[in-house]
């Protein structure tokens, strides 16, 4: 199934959104169910009735009221984001940058001064 689909599928059902913006689920995993169980399975029944009762039917015509405060939406994640773990991913970043700058990086060889051979110093000895 190709992302184009995927994407074709989320805006038939809208109602998808409501769940990433909410953290219960994230687009990558929809997209996995997508891929594997296709668009006409039993697995989106959930999430396609609208089965949350603190959420009224009306939602989808306060959708633009949602857009508007889409900058307070990514405040709240700022402020909701755990700052240890975050430091820990761009530590892991940055050691897989420099493991791979060590790989890449040519060294030249060590080039060794020329000794000539003993004259009566033959290869076996």
């Amino acid at each position: 199934m190709s992302k184009e689909a995927f994407k074709g599928f989320v805006k038939k059902h809208p109602e998808l959104a409501t769940y990433v913006n909410r953290g219960e689920m994230s687009w990558q995993k929809f997209y996995e169910m997508y891929d594997m169980y296709g668009e006409n399975s039993i697995i989106w029944d959930p999430y396609r009735t609208n089965s949350n009762p603190s959420q009224p039917s009306s939602s989808r015509d306060s959708a633009p009221k949602e857009k508007s405060s889409s900058v307070k939406d990514i405040v709240d994640l700022v402020k909701g984001m755990d700052l240890a773990t975050v430091q820990k991913g761009i530590d892991g970043i940055q050691k897989a940058l420099g493991l791979v700058q060590e790989l890449t990086v040519k060294k030249a060889p060590e080039v060794k001064p020329y000794e000539p051979r003993p004259m009566y110093k033959y290869f076996e000895d």
